[in-house]
């Protein structure tokens, strides 16, 4: 298993040092432990975690565009996907989970206590809150999602945390093009622009994603996010 993850890496350009495996398969056991109590994933083999939860989320390196010590938001991280990848990947990057259940920051937090992951904030909150925030407002170099929402209520989640000249970018499927479209005007009226989408195969699977990159090109108007479930009720169009 050890090996193949990271020779799964490898293809995707990332290199991981043993002990960076390591950490990885300690976070699939955990995953699965919690499972039994915490309804994390329904992706119950370890096989299955390596490729689908792990390689998918390495896949995020494939844009270039993540440097050290990058300040990184996870929105709607969830069981820490693609977050928690990319920072034991990338041990610089300074990283914050947010999520809208504590139990699955708990779970976060137990997995980072148990692998000696420092440089991580946990915050519980639904994205519209926190995007008003002004603690978390326009302070990120990257913010991430991966299956969150479609790309113009996921663009009202994560362009408010994202500096100016900084990316969003957002792990999707293989019809990213046709929510594209449906997304340009949200872009635009956050401060967005569609920079490019990047293809990703998954090594060991059928999987290929599209990753949407949308670079932060103005301040975010003071009217967005709007009020928590705007966003997804009555998506910018």
């Amino acid at each position: 298993m050890m090996q193949k993850l990271i020779n799964g890496a490898d293809k995707l350009g990332v290199h991981l040092a043993d002990e960076q495996a390591e950490q990885l398969l300690r976070y699939s056991e955990l995953l699965l432990e919690w499972n039994d109590k915490v309804n994390l994933t329904a992706i119950k083999e370890p096989s299955d975690v390596l490729t689908k939860h792990f390689l998918d989320s390495l896949s995020i390196f494939k844009t270039g565009l993540i440097k050290p010590c990058d300040k990184v938001i996870d929105v709607g991280t969830g069981a820490g996907f693609p977050g928690l990848v990319m920072k034991i990947a990338a041990p610089s990057l300074k990283l914050t989970l947010l999520d809208s259940l504590e139990k699955r920051l708990n779970f976060l937090r137990a997995v980072c206590d148990e692998l000696g992951i420092a440089d991580v904030s946990f915050v519980h909150s639904r994205a519209e809150d926190a995007g008003k925030d002004p603690s978390f407002r326009e302070k990120y170099d990257i913010a991430a999602a991966r299956a969150v929402a479609n790309m113009s209520t996921l663009s009202e989640y994560l362009l408010p945390f994202v500096k100016v000249g900084g990316r969003c970018l957002a792990l999707k499927g293989p019809l990213a093009d046709e929510e594209l479209e449906a997304a340009e005007k949200a872009v635009k009226i956050l401060g967005g622009k569609v920079e490019n989408t990047v293809s990703a195969e998954i090594p060991y699977t059928e999987l290929k994603h599209r990753i949407v990159v949308i670079k932060k090109v103005k301040p975010c108007p003071k009217a967005y996010p709007r009020k928590a479930g705007l966003p997804s009720k009555q998506p910018l169009v």
